[in-house]
This record gives C-alpha cells, sequence and structure tokens, in this order.
C-alpha cells in the first residue's frame, strides 16, 4: 500500500528560490511489538537524522548507490524520539528538535529510501544490548545485505556498540557494514549539534549551509493580540510544539508555506518587547500578498535571513517604519507573491 507523506523542501541557497523534491512513497512506522508482514533484502542506513543535514544527505545516497547497483530495496532506519531526548528530558522541555519524526520519514523517503523503518525509542530499547539489537530489530525485519552509518555510529545498552563491533557482528550474520566518514563544511564535521548550536547563536545562514535547506518549524495559526492589524499589518499567529527549535528572539525573512505554496513574509520570534511581552515565544508572520483566513491551520514557517534584533521602539509610528522596512526587504529579495514549494 503506497501513501503520500509530509512534503520535503530542499532549498537552494544561492537563488533563494524553493526547489520541490516530494514523490509519494512507502513509509513503514514499525513500533516494538509490530513489524513489516514481510522480510526483504535491502541496503540500510540507519541513523537518528536528526536536521538530515549534508552528512546525513551523502550517507542516503550511499546506501541508495548500492542498492541500485544491488537491485534490492533501500531502508532508513531511524527512531522517535530520538535516543538524545529519551536520555536528556531536559530537550522534551526545550527547543532542541531540528526536525519532527514525519518530516524526518518525508525527507528519507524523498533523498532516496524505498521505505522507512522507525523505532520506538524507549527503555526496552535503550537497554537491549548490541547482538540483540541487530538481530531483533533489524535481522528479524529485514534481511540487510549492508548497513551504511557515520562513523562515529553507536548503539545498544549504554553506546556499547560501536563500528568495529557492528563489522564483527556483520561478519557473523551474513552482511557488510559501510561506515562513512563524517562531511565536512569549513573544515569541521557537519553534525545536528553544530547545526542546532549555529541556529541557537544566531548564524541562520551557517546553519542553513550545514543543512542543505532552510531550518523551519511548523505550527497552527491562533488569534493573537491584534496590534498588527491595527497598524494595517495582516499578521499569522503560530503557535509552534515547544520542542522544536527556534532561533533567538527577533525579526526574519520567512517562508510560510501551506498548501504547496510559499509565501514570503516578515516574522517576528518572540514577544515584540514593545508591548512588554514575555512568557512562551511564537511567531508572528506578516504574509506578502496572501489574503485568507488562516485561523486554525497548520503552516511551515522556513526561516531564509536574519533581518534585526528584537528591541523597544520609543513610538507606535517608529515600529511601523521599522516593519515596513522589514517587510519592504522581504519583498525586494524574496518577492511578494507565493512560490511552488511542491506538490
Amino acid at each position: 500500500m503506497r501513501r503520500s507523506v509530509a512534503r520535503w523542501w530542499p532549498y537552494d541557497t544561492e537563488t533563494f528560490r524553493w526547489e520541490p523534491a516530494f514523490h509519494g512513497r512507502l513509509a513503514h512506522r514499525v513500533t516494538l511489538d509490530a513489524g513489516i508482514d514481510e522480510q526483504f533484502d535491502a541496503v540500510a542506513a540507519i541513523g537518528a537524522f536528526d536536521g538530515l543535514h549534508l552528512g546525513h544527505q551523502e550517507l542516503l545516497r550511499g546506501a541508495r548507490k548500492e542498492a541500485d547497483r544491488r537491485g534490492v530495496q533501500c531502508v532508513a532506519v531511524t527512531f522517535d524520539p530520538d535516543p538524545s531526548e529519551f536520555f536528556d528530558t531536559h530537550k522534551t522541555k526545550t527547543g532542541t528538535r531540528l526536525l519532527r519524526c514525519e518530516d524526518r520519514v518525508a525527507g528519507l523517503l524523498d533523498l532516496g529510501a524505498d521505505a522507512v523503518l522507525c523505532l520506538s525509542f524507549d527503555a526496552e530499547l535503550a537497554h537491549t544490548e548490541p547482538h540483540e539489537f541487530v538481530d531483533r530489530f533489524l535481522l528479524q525485519t529485514i534481511r540487510p545485505i549492508s548497513l551504511h552509518v557515520g562513523d562515529n555510529f553507536r548503539f545498544g545498552n549504554g553506546g556499547a556498540g560501536d563500528v568495529a563491533l557492528l563489522h564483527r557482528i556483520g561478519n557473523q550474520s551474513g552482511f557488510e557494514t559501510r561506515s562513512h566518514a563524517l562531511k565536512s563544511v569549513s573544515g569541521m564535521p557537519i553534525s545536528a549539534t553544530r547545526a542546532r548550536t549555529q541556529i541557537l547563536e544566531g548564524h541562520l545562514q551557517d546553519a542553513n549551509e550545514l543543512l542543505g535547506r532552510c531550518h523551519y518549524v511548523r505550527g497552527v495559526v491562533e488569534h493573537g493580540r491584534g496590534e498588527g492589524t491595527s497598524f494595517g499589518f495582516p499578521t499569522a499567529n503560530v503557535r509552534c510544539d515547544c520542542r522544536d527549535l527556534m532561533p533567538p528572539q527577533g525579526v526574519y525573512a520567512c517562508y510560510v508555506i501551506m498548501d504547496g505554496l510559499g509565501w514570503p513574509a516578515a516574522v517576528n520570534v518572540g514577544a515584540p518587547p514593545t508591548f512588554g511581552g514575555q512568557g512562551e515565544a511564537f511567531l508572528e508572520a506578516n504574509l506578502l500578498g496572501y489574503a485568507g483566513d488562516l485561523y486554525g491551520r497548520e503552516v511551515c514557517v522556513s526561516f531564509v535571513s536574519f533581518l534585526r534584533p528584537s528591541r523597544t521602539f520609543e513610538s507606535v509610528e517608529e515600529l511601523e517604519r521599522v516593519v515596513l522596512g522589514n517587510i519592504d526587504w522581504v519583498a525586494k529579495n524574496l518577492g511578494d507573491h507565493a512560490l511552488e514549494v511542491g506538490m
């Protein structure tokens, strides 16, 4: 049975335009108690894949290329939640997640996987010994011809398993292990941690370079304070999951995406200090060229460029001038009408 999954939008940072790359494919979500109905030969890539950065993309390309050469399926194996979230409960309360699970699945499919095996990461799996992990969750689910992993890959209880152990298990069980050196940018290895740090420190363009796309979050549009409307700036107030990673408070040039269209927008992250906003962070998006009712809609907000930090204004008139300047920058650099981002 084939079904469509969420879209994935790789981003071309040189032209600032979206390149749709969505294809509906089969996705298997497998829990500890439910397996795929039928085993099949496969080349598999394994990892948490948070962010699906350029290193992850290269890993998937390697697995896809070998699967094509061998004439078998290419399977991506990932975890929900990310193991780092399971072991650090602080991460479940603060924004550290680069991609939601459904977006990771969609991205893995569009990067070339024929199916995604998404394992529920809980206490039982976390305390599974390395040999048992391979036997129970890989050998009894698929018939791996080879496994592709990063050369820093760890698995099993306490991270006891490494690439060398995976090689030995494979030699005994009849599969090969392909370890990939970490891809580097600016002389440093790419990692999800590095991308998170760049975003949290406000280095958005550097983060987007590591990701090979724009960082984005999802949220639902709800009624806000209404100040923007009183200035003549219709806004979409977007509430996001607290686990999703936000850039620092400030104003950003973005695309707000829904129904396969990306609308250029000036987006404020966090409550504007002019109005004494405190508490939970949220997004206020001024969409260019959009007219319609967005309340209750889920949208994707994709961060393209940092415009300015948040600050207090002396008057509403000064605020209005600055916001109009932000909107003008967006119109000149991202356009004043929607772009198609996928089907």
